[in-house]
């Protein structure tokens, strides 16, 4: 298996850990126990850019954790 791939996965993995300690905390589930203006708050500015690099980083993740499979079976 190239190891470029391996090396590609792990600098995925470590901006993403990095995206998501930056992220501001309290949105998660907060509307489920008494905090209902979370809920409602819509994203914007630096908040909206860490979401949207959140997702493309997830998605490249898993689709090069798929290729690496595939490239390791055959």
């Amino acid at each position: 298996m190239p190891s470029f791939l391996l090396i590609a996965q792990l600098l995925l993995a470590v901006a993403l850990i990095a995206v998501i300690l930056i992220q501001v905390k309290g949105g998660g589930l907060g509307g489920i126990f008494g905090q209902p203006d979370s809920v409602y708050r819509t994203r914007r500015g630096l908040e909206k850019t860490l979401l949207q690099v959140t997702i493309v980083l997830i998605v490249l993740f898993v689709i090069l954790s798929i290729v690496i499979v595939r490239v390791s079976i055959v």
